[in-house]
């Protein structure tokens, strides 16, 4: 049964994206806009329907580089924000090299990626995920590590506990709502990382490569359907984030209950 608070949630959203179409779908028909230049709604979820085969090829495709970035990026982003927030002097080092990798633009890292690999190879796509990914989740489990309340640390350095126990203790259950955050962010970047990064060579299989090429042969309506997988892909991923926020909170909820009988 869905409660009144959840609807409430989800009606205003809805109605505004069943409002944002019929706009879209009114404007195109009332001045009489060319598909080439714009096209209607209804011809894309026509459109949609029509190749959602070939569109659930490419989003596999393109999903499955997202989530091999999306998790070696994060694992690579935690075991790195661990170190950091261990040696200060590594932080001092590592910090600006991973900005300065960040802020190079995604179409020169890829393009040394692919004359690196195959052309039929999805690894520099992979790799390029990855990169966005662990800059994100990077940034915020350090700061999440780093920032904990004074008191906390003092209070169990009274009890004489070691670093390690302050760590698992004190910092990590901190850093773990920073965790989540940096998820839902990271989460959906990921997919448009890796469709992005179909459009500078390699394998013409994902979404990306799909849109320039209807595009290209002035299909708007089926650029735009593989538009709307991409979309639909990147909400996939960004509820799934949720849900395992939600799984760990209600966890770390039930463990504190039998902790505290």
């Amino acid at each position: 049964m869905w409660s009144l608070s959840r609807i409430r949630r989800i009606l205003p959203p809805l109605v505004f994206g069943v409002s944002f179409l019929l706009l879209w779908e009114g404007v195109v028909k009332g001045f009489d806009l060319k598909p080439y230049f714009l096209a209607a709604p209804s011809k894309i979820f026509e459109q949609f329907f029509k190749n959602f085969a070939r569109i659930w090829e490419a989003s596999s495709v393109s999903g499955t580089n997202a989530l091999i970035g999306l998790i070696a990026g994060t694992v690579f982003g935690v075991v790195m924000s661990f170190a950091l927030s261990r040696y200060r002097f590594l932080g001092e080092l590592v910090t600006p090299l991973a900005i300065a990798l960040n802020a190079i633009p995604s179409f020169v890292l890829v393009a040394v990626l692919n004359n690196m690999y195959s052309i039929t190879s999805e690894i520099p796509r992979r790799i390029m995920v990855s990169l966005v990914v662990y800059f994100i989740v990077l940034v915020n489990v350090a700061k999440g590590l780093t920032q904990v309340q004074s008191t906390h640390v003092e209070l169990m350095k009274s009890y004489a506990a070691s670093d390690f126990a302050i760590l698992r203790k004190v910092r990590v259950p901190n850093a773990v709502p920073y965790l989540f955050t940096a998820l839902k962010i990271a989460a959906p970047v990921s997919v448009i990382t890796s469709f992005v990064s179909e459009y500078f060579g390699g394998s013409q299989n994902g979404l990306g490569s799909r849109i320039t090429s209807n595009i290209a042969n002035s299909k708007n309506a089926a650029a735009w359907a593989y538009v709307l997988g991409a979309c639909l892909l990147g909400l996939t991923f960004y509820a799934v984030s949720i849900v395992l926020e939600s799984a760990a909170s209600r966890g770390g909820a039930a463990s504190k209950t039998n902790n505290n009988k």
